[in-house]
C-alpha cells in the first residue's frame, strides 16, 4: 500500500504515468461497463474503485484517475453535459477520502477496515450525492429533476462504499501473505 506521508512533488515519470493510465481506464470500465439507470443518469461500481485508488496512490494520481476515468464514461456513454461537473465531483471524492483517512500516524499505511477510513468513503460518497442532485437540479433547471436522481444516488453510493470495503479488504488481506 502507498504510505501517505509528506513529501516533496517529484516529476512525473513514465512508471507514475503509466499507472495513472491504467487506474484511469479500470475507473472507465467500472463505470461504463455496469451501468444502472437511475433518473437522467446511471448507477455504477466505479467509485468503489475510486475510494480504493487513495489506498494504492498517491493523492494526484488517484485525483486524475477517477476525474478523467469517469468523465470519459459520461463522454462515450451519452451524457457528455455531466462531463464537467463528474470532473469536479470526483477530484473532490478523491480529497474528502484523502484528507480524512490518508493521515496515518507515523507514516503508517492505511487500512481499509478503520473507521476513519469507513467514514472518509462514507462522506466522500455523501458529496457526491449532493453534488449530483445540485448539478442535476441546475442543468436541468429544475430541483425536482436533482430530488428524482436523489434515491438512486443514495443506493450508488451505499453499494460502492459496501463494495470498496470488501475488496479493499481481500486486497490487504492478500498483501498481508505476501
Amino acid at each position: 500500500m502507498y504510505s501517505h506521508t509528506t513529501r516533496r512533488q517529484q516529476p512525473v515519470s513514465t512508471k507514475s504515468l503509466c499507472m495513472t493510465a491504467v487506474c484511469m481506464t479500470v475507473v472507465f470500465m467500472m463505470t461504463f461497463m455496469a451501468r444502472i439507470p437511475i433518473p437522467f443518469g446511471y448507477a455504477h461500481l466505479g467509485d468503489a474503485v475510486i475510494f480504493l485508488l487513495i489506498l494504492f496512490l498517491p493523492r494526484r494520481q488517484a485525483g486524475f484517475a477517477a476525474s478523467i476515468g469517469s468523465a470519459f464514461s459520461d463522454l462515450l456513454g451519452g451524457f457528455p453535459v455531466w462531463i464537467v461537473p463528474t470532473l469536479v465531483i470526483k477530484w473532490v471524492m478523491v480529497e474528502i477520502v484523502f484528507r480524512m483517512a490518508a493521515m496515518p500516524a507515523k507514516g503508517e499505511g492505511l487500512s481499509v477496515l478503520s473507521l476513519r477510513t469507513l467514514l472518509a468513503f462514507s462522506v466522500s460518497a455523501l458529496w457526491m450525492v449532493v453534488a449530483y442532485a445540485g448539478s442535476g437540479a441546475l442543468l436541468y433547471g429544475s430541483a425536482g429533476a436533482g430530488l428524482l436522481m436523489t434515491p438512486g444516488l443514495i443506493g450508488e453510493g451505499i453499494v460502492n462504499v459496501a463494495a470498496a470495503v470488501a475488496v479493499g479488504a481481500a486486497l490487504q488481506k492478500a498483501a498481508a501473505c505476501f
